[in-house]
């Protein structure tokens, strides 16, 4: 009998989808029994939030929403961190999991993984929530997840089928079919020529670009250029313009001489940026005033009124937006370049020691790895990058240090990264503190033979937060933690493992890690690379 369990494996490969992320379980196994009549590949973490931060770092480099199978109760309380990084960022992800049966869902009688209401705690961190009641349902739900993920605002949707219509019949569905996924909004015509007129007007125009504009690379290029604007971009959107561009400002708006940028902008133009405070209010401080007009185009019918209120909101997607814009833009001289430049040797000149050294780590990596995939932890040479890291290209450089901020984050969205473009580097940046979360992924690297190169910044500690606390005049506790071998631990887990005694190492040492099919660990002591840098 085909089931129900089945079906769905059919339909996610009509979907366009290839790699599946998930820890079997006794209710989930029957979600298996289809996947070998499949060309679906599994990758089995080896706990369900490094399934989830897998299939978030696949989708940020692939563009694809990463697809999870999760087991009832614990599998959804331990993913839940990760849809809630993925919600925050907004990348599509689809999790999938079992429930009880119907008639055991919420009865409080103690079954296996029960939860009071599962939809109820997982919908904080997905952009829908549903439980299939019937076979005839899941294609019709599957279809609206897709929805979301191509004409909407991209966040996690999660499924959820009851342990009996995971084993029901599925001879009464329609046939697997491929689905053409919705188009984009386009902008309204009328709303493009008002911000046109505004544009051409300005004498000082600014454009803030966010990660829902990283798809848009060329046509925001060609806006940037014709209203000779400076550009800047938020971690995520990082790399619309590439480095050494003239108008290109890859760095934090929170920054003193990037909000004076903002604010001395007459006409700013935002494209596909939430706002968020971890990019345009770090410090808690307020942020930029937008003392001239705003113009905010955003694919988010909510998202576009709120942190900031523009005085022309577009709703429509960033690339079909920019994509009609440009055409309506003047060419002319503006300064642009002057005033992005001063702002980039600004912020440079208030980077300390360590965010330098940081910097040149990761400026590094993107020299000596061409097409490399950055994907960077809550660590201190991240937020360094966070700060003023000019990324390649789009979807080349991400971290958890924005929006949730979680911990453990980069070595199992490295993984994701890694499976989504075998043919590129893939980097992971963190902290001792850090990799300790999810250390046990790098089983996972071992068995999926992803070569990450897992660049450890050790400082014997959680040295962010210990920093903050001393700026803070409260004594340092919980900060200066035990820090086991990391060398003898990467290699019980197969990897080559490296201490860096010399940066100018670095390059060849991730050049040789890339030649191998598991993970390489190279470890960095804090001080020996600032103390070199320095010299």
């Amino acid at each position: 009998m085909r089931t129900v369990g089945m079906y769905l494996a059919e339909l996610l490969e009509a979907y366009g989808v290839e790699v599946i992320f998930g820890i079997p379980g006794v209710h989930t196994v029957e979600l298996y029994r289809g996947l070998p009549n499949t060309k679906l590949r599994h990758i089995t973490p080896r706990h369900e939030q490094g399934a989830g931060f897998m299939a978030d770092g696949y989708a940020r480099v692939s563009g694809r929403p990463g697809v999870c199978f999760i087991i009832t109760g614990p599998g959804m309380t331990n993913i839940a961190t990760a849809m809630a990084q993925a919600y925050a960022d907004s990348i599509p992800m689809l999790v999938i999991s079992a429930v009880n049966a119907l008639g055991q869902i919420g009865s409080g009688e103690g079954w296996l993984h029960e939860l009071q209401d599962q939809r109820q705690l997982v919908k904080q961190v997905s952009a829908f929530s549903h439980t299939v009641m019937t076979p005839a349902e899941l294609p019709k739900v599957v279809a609206r997840a897709f929805a979301v993920f191509a004409g909407g605002r991209p966040r996690p949707v999660h499924i959820e089928l009851p342990l009996d219509i995971i084993t029901a019949a599925a001879d009464k569905l329609p046939p697997v079919r491929a689905v053409v996924p919705p188009s984009p909004p386009a902008a309204s015509p009328a709303a493009l020529q008002k911000a046109a007129d505004w544009l051409n007007n300005a004498k000082a125009p600014v454009l803030l670009l966010g990660g829902g504009a990283q798809d848009a690379g060329p046509f925001v290029r060609s806006v940037a250029e014709k209203l000779d604007a400076p550009t800047v971009m938020s971690v995520n959107g990082r790399g619309l313009l590439a480095p050494g561009h003239p108008l290109a400002v890859p760095c934090s708006p929170s920054m003193p001489p990037t909000m004076k940028l903002i604010e001395g902008a007459d006409v700013i133009l935002a494209i596909g940026t939430e706002f968020g405070s971890t990019d345009y209010d770090w410090f808690e401080q307020g942020g930029a005033k937008l003392n001239g007009k705003s113009i905010r185009i955003d694919i988010d019918a909510q998202q576009i009124v709120r942190t900031r209120q523009p005085d022309l909101p577009i709703i429509a997607d960033a690339s079909e937006a920019a994509a009609a814009l440009a055409p309506l833009l003047s060419a002319a001289k503006r300064d642009g370049a002057a005033r992005a430049g001063a702002t980039r040797d600004a912020i440079l000149g208030e980077l300390s020691p360590v965010y330098r050294a940081s910097l040149h780590l990761m400026e590094t990596v993107r020299d000596s790895l061409p097409g490399a995939v950055i994907v960077g932890d809550s660590a201190q040479p991240v937020y360094a990058g966070c700060i003023y890291y000019p990324s390649a290209a789009p979807r080349s450089w991400f971290c958890s240090a924005t929006g949730y901020g979680t911990l453990g984050y980069a070595l199992p969205a490295a993984i994701g990264a890694q499976l989504a473009a075998p043919e590129r580097p893939v980097v992971c940046l963190i902290g001792d503190g850090g990799l300790q979360f999810t250390i046990q992924e790098l089983a996972s690297a071992r068995e999926a033979e992803t070569p990450v190169i897992v660049l450890l910044w050790n400082n014997n500690g959680y040295g962010e937060i210990k920093t903050y606390m001393i700026s803070r005049q409260i004594h340092p506790i919980g900060v200066d933690i035990f820090t086991p071998d990391f060398q003898m631990i990467g290699k019980g887990f197969g990897c080559e493992v490296v201490k860096l005694k010399n940066p100018g190492d670095l390059p060849g040492l991730m050049r040789e890690a890339t030649k191998r099919k598991t993970a390489t660990i190279i470890e960095i002591d804090e001080d020996d690379y600032v103390a070199n840098f320095a010299r």
